[in-house]
């Protein structure tokens, strides 16, 4: 554990979250621009943008062992800093090179490049917050860095109709590099994790295995898969289809004509809005005495009653309200997961960043499976409301498995409030 105030650590954290926002800007332009611009970029078909946009979640799922590998080896900065020149290298090739091959190569980088962010990202918490306010810290971390999405994004559609993919790339590109002098400031030199604690085991398989199949590590990795696929894989990647389904492809709101496209920008945008304001509350609320089982069995209930009533035609008005709170409660549940799997980590010592690992890899195969779960049964009769019911009963089960534990005193030890 680096030793130091919570100023300072407070600091480190909003630093290693601002460097992956700005990192994160040029991949997020992508998903505005790309689908619109696809033939600036050398491309030949849509189908094409359909795997250039999803092949970096997948390239993820190999790559994520190696890379925590490689922060049992290397420093935090220089795994960031490893990231931040792979986010430059890419973005700036979106406007500089053309065709799918070369895009694939690009995307592929990319995957790495979020990998070494995300692992590094989640070790900063562990490595920096105190059990007294780690949920605080995992809020702000979650919150900043998802910042970039919202600019990335918003300057997509903004300025690459004006200007041009090519010259928003290169902006972006560069803007990444900002995160080099935030390295060097506020990232102190983290030792690396097989010197902190020489005297405890290194390396022995059976040891780990048993320490990641803990009932509590279990919990956190089923928790952060079905938590993921439902809401990230499944529902971002259908909600404009579901308008569409529901209301058609053009609907007025508040007497407006509004696209399902852009109103569902609209909605991701506002969460992307609020995230950094109310991560920080719900981890800061997860510190206090009640800890953060109760809070996130509420919001786990709370999004399974939104998503069943998604599942069928509401006033558009009602619809919208409904949809508000379902990304209420994702905000919650996806930092209480986050903090909650920081507090399993912590107690893993010197495998600690093995166990993020193993996370983020069960966390990137929920995104990459929900979109195809999610578009094998739309199709089909009754296909969003199978698919909205089967979210919320999934919702439902993780509940009772959360409420089960607290209720015989599993996490007592990993869960309450405690000094570090």
């Amino acid at each position: 554990m680096v030793k130091g105030s919570d100023v300072a650590s407070s600091r480190s954290i909003q630093a290693v979250a601002l460097i992956t926002a700005l990192s994160l800007t040029g991949d997020s332009m992508l998903y505005i621009a790309l689908p619109v611009y696809w033939r600036e970029a050398g491309l030949d078909s849509l189908w094409q943008v359909g795997l250039l946009l999803s092949i970096n979640r997948f390239v993820r799922l190999p790559l994520n062992p190696i890379v925590g590998w490689c922060y049992q080896k290397i420093s935090l900065r220089m795994g960031l800093s490893f990231a931040i020149i792979l986010g430059f290298v890419t973005t700036c090739g979106y406007g500089l090179i053309k065709g799918i091959i070369a895009w694939l190569v690009l995307r592929c980088l990319w995957g790495c490049a979020w990998s070494f962010l995300r692992i590094g990202g989640l070790s900063s918490v562990v490595h920096f917050s105190f059990q007294r306010h780690r949920g605080k810290m995992m809020g702000t971390y979650n919150g900043l860095y998802r910042l970039g999405s919202l600019v990335g994004m918003l300057l997509g559609g903004l300025f690459v109709p004006v200007v041009g993919l090519r010259t928003v790339s290169l902006v972006l590109g560069i803007a990444a590099l900002c995160g080099l002098p935030l390295i060097v400031r506020f990232v102190p030199p983290i030792s690396r994790s097989r010197a902190e604690e020489p005297k405890k085991q290194r390396g022995n398989m059976l040891i780990l295995l048993r320490s990641f199949f803990s009932i509590q590590a279990l919990l956190v990795m089923i928790s952060g898969f079905f938590v993921i696929m439902l809401y990230q894989g499944i529902f971002v990647s259908t909600l404009s289809s579901a308008i569409e389904h529901f209301y058609g492809k053009e609907l007025k709101v508040f007497g407006l004509l509004l696209t399902a496209t852009f109103l569902s920008g609209l909605m991701q945008a506002l969460r992307w809005g609020w995230e950094p304001f109310l991560a920080v509350g719900v981890g800061k609320w997860s510190d206090g005495a009640r800890g953060r089982i109760p809070i996130y069995v509420v919001a786990l209930f709370i999004a399974a009653v939104a998503i069943s009533l998604l599942s069928m035609t509401q006033p558009i008005i009602v619809w919208i309200a409904i949809i508000l709170v379902f990304m209420l409660s994702a905000t919650a549940m996806t930092t209480l997961t986050d903090t909650l799997a920081s507090d399993v980590a912590r107690t893993k010592g010197e495998n600690a960043v093995s166990f993020l690992t193993i996370y983020s890899i069960i966390e990137d195969l929920g995104a990459a499976l929900g979109p195809f779960i999610a578009y094998l049964l739309i199709p089909l009769k009754s296909g969003f409301q199978s698919l909205y019911l089967g979210g919320a009963l999934l919702f439902i089960m993780l509940a009772v498995l959360w409420l089960f534990q607290k209720k015989h005193g599993l996490s007592s030890k990993w869960v309450g409030k405690q000094s570090c």
